[in-house]
């Protein structure tokens, strides 16, 4: 970086700590950073000149510069004038300043880029359309408009022209339709999605009275619980399968180390039998504990349609309708789906038959690890132990 863009980027980010205004929470100094580092990947992608990226990185510390002054509309005429300033004091040439004005005007809505360099910063200032944490980013969007005056707006309507916006725009460099496009096109499905739940959740139900959010909330963090239940335990699980997959090979390399060298180790040094038959039962024992932490355990139970209409089968296990036809299946889920407390019950049940699962696998591998830790110790002594009083040499 030369002297004078270490200049600029030192002046910059004290401009930003000294003028930027806190209703304006989304076209901050963390928008303009994420730009910056957005059009550099862009940039490094097309192989630009230094001057190029350079150019980029301070149109894009800039471009939203104009916020510091005026609300929102012209903000990119305003910004591009206080660069004019700025830069000129900074000792820039004008021609750079010129370079440097045309791609913060780019940046206005709707967006008619004329060059390389214009497409590039546009596509990197709508980066966030594409981004994972869009739905962050457009909530903080939403809130800056209502500070600014624009007038609140509930979140589906914003959410209505959220998607609007999204259908009607396009990327602009080829970079961008290929790594941005794609995130783009979640988010909108992903708002489209959320749109078609709010528009199958009327406010008022059939007799007309409103619907009461403080039980729909209840049921979100119900279902909340269940989700992140069934994810620590099926994390747990997966946990406990490591675990002993890791006594299994460590003990399967172990024996077969030893079972290649028996023979030779026992002619050789007869006092080592019983330290090494030690080892082994030891490896053996602990492989067997670790293996039966691990062995599937299916059940051969059919739920049938009169443990259904008494609301007693669970559906949500496998091992329960493996053997059901996929018409009784699909009947009986159904079935649940339309009764709450039948669903909640299976749930329930489906979690407390995992953590008896859990249990039986953490007590196999506790001995497991008990096993191995204390016979791999005693073997250890064992060998020390014939060594010393055996070998004339440790002696």
């Amino acid at each position: 970086m030369d002297k004078q863009l270490e200049k600029f980027e030192s002046w910059i980010r004290d401009m930003f700590k000294n003028h930027q205004k806190s209703e304006v929470c989304y076209h901050n100094m963390d928008h303009s950073m994420q730009l910056v580092k957005v059009v550099a990947e862009i940039g490094d992608y097309y192989k630009l000149s230094q001057e190029e990226k350079n150019d980029l990185h301070i149109a894009a510390w800039m471009h939203d510069i104009g916020y510091w002054e005026v609300k929102g509309e012209g903000h990119e005429e305003k910004g591009a004038k206080m660069a004019q300033e700025y830069l000129t004091e900074l000792g820039f040439e004008q021609e750079r300043i010129d370079r440097i004005k045309s791609l913060i005007l780019a940046t206005r809505m709707p967006q008619k880029p004329k060059n390389l360099l214009e497409e590039i910063i546009c596509d990197a200032d709508l980066y966030h359309l594409s981004s994972e944490k869009y739905f962050d980013h457009t909530v903080l969007l939403k809130k800056e408009k209502a500070n600014l005056g624009f007038g609140k707006t509930s979140l589906i309507d914003w959410l209505r022209e959220s998607k609007l916006f999204m259908q009607a725009h396009h990327y602009h460099t080829e970079y961008a339709q290929i790594y941005f496009q794609p995130g783009k096109e979640a988010n909108l499905a992903s708002i489209e999605m959320k749109i078609k739940e709010s528009d199958a959740s009327p406010k008022f139900d059939s007799k007309g009275k409103k619907k009461d959010k403080t039980k729909n909330k209840a049921d979100r963090g119900i279902e909340t619980m269940f989700r992140i239940t069934s994810k620590n335990h099926l994390a747990l699980s997966a946990l406990a399968d490591n675990k002993a997959n890791i006594m299994i090979s460590v003990n399967s390399i172990i024996i077969s180390i030893i079972v290649a060298l028996f023979i030779q180790i026992i002619e050789e040094f007869p006092y080592y039998l019983v330290p090494t038959l030690m080892l082994i039962i030891t490896c053996l024992i602990a492989m067997v504990f670790a293996i039966l932490a691990t062995r599937p355990n299916v059940t051969h139970g059919i739920v049938t349609k009169e443990d259904i209409r008494n609301k007693k089968g669970n559906l949500l296990y496998f091992g329960n309708f493996h053997e059901m036809s996929f018409p009784d299946y699909m009947g009986g889920m159904h079935e649940m789906m339309k009764d709450g407390t039948y669903l909640y019950d299976s749930m329930i049940t489906d979690i407390y038959n995992l953590g008896i699962v859990l249990s039986k696998k953490y007590i196999l591998l506790r001995k497991c690890y008990n096993i191995f830790m204390f016979g791999f110790v005693l073997s250890v002594v064992s060998f020390l132990i014939a060594t010393y009083i055996f070998d004339p040499i440790a002696r």
